[in-house]
């Protein structure tokens, strides 16, 4: 087992853009956790309500921890990274609540290179849903769609990924490919600070109490596009995914 890495904040920028029916694009700042599984990092107990990490809120099994739970998952597609280190970029729980649109979980083997990646979505009904990539050495994958995320995006067309692994620069990308339309795209790109006091509570003036306010972005830009005329699409039944308390 290799040492485990530095942890990190990502001082990120996050970008959405539709393009049909109704265009639509927004930009808005926030920040995100990197660290490795084996040492998640926990802060003074003063700043610690403002970001704490609880396996429950991750992926599904019997698991106690993140790291069973993935170990738990890659088994399930016959993939084996024992003794090899798992990172991951997340969002924390904040004064007892989380809400994470996209958990990255980059999955190495002994060797050190990205054996897979697994992408875990999350949407605003309490539900979760984890895809397992092989990306190539640019961090690119391709995947179909197999979760309903938005009241506002059937759950049809491919998802071309790129996810490669955050060094000093964070850029993951997601487009929603389907056939006859424009792609939907979705971009984090950001840069790196070291954990302290100092960058925590810069953070929190960045994007207050984070779970919280992006789960009110993503409410307040559904009603935009819902009085623009945006139409609905119904929400089917949740038979891969998993409610979740938060």
């Amino acid at each position: 087992m290799s040492e485990p890495m530095t942890p990190y904040l990502y001082f990120t920028r996050i970008h959405h853009a539709r393009k049909a029916p109704v265009r639509h694009e927004f930009d808005y700042r926030g920040y995100s956790w990197f660290f490795d599984l084996d040492a998640a990092p926990r802060l003074p107990l003063p700043l610690r309500p403002l970001a704490y990490f609880r396996a429950g809120d991750h992926l599904d099994g019997p698991g106690v921890n993140l790291r069973a739970r993935v170990d738990d998952l890659l088994a399930q597609h016959g993939i084996d990274c024992a003794g090899g280190q798992v990172t991951a970029l997340m969002s924390a729980r904040a004064l007892g609540y989380v809400f994470d649109p996209l958990t990255v979980f980059w999955c190495h083997g002994r060797d050190r290179r990205v054996r897979c990646v697994i992408a875990e979505v999350h949407n605003t009904y309490g539900e979760r849903h984890s895809y397992v990539v092989r990306p190539d050495d640019q961090g690119r994958a391709e995947v179909d769609k197999e979760f309903y995320v938005s009241p506002f995006n059937r759950v049809d067309g491919r998802y071309v990924l790129r996810l490669p692994e955050p060094t000093g620069a964070l850029h993951l990308s997601i487009t929603l490919l389907r056939d006859g339309q424009p792609p939907f795209h979705a971009a984090v790109t950001g840069h790196r600070a070291p954990i302290t006091a100092r960058t925590v509570l810069r953070a929190q003036v960045r994007a207050p109490l984070s779970p919280w306010l992006t789960s009110a972005r993503i409410r307040r830009h559904g009603i935009t596009l819902w009085a623009r005329g945006m139409p609905v699409e119904p929400r089917p039944d949740a038979l891969t995914s998993r409610r979740i308390s938060s």
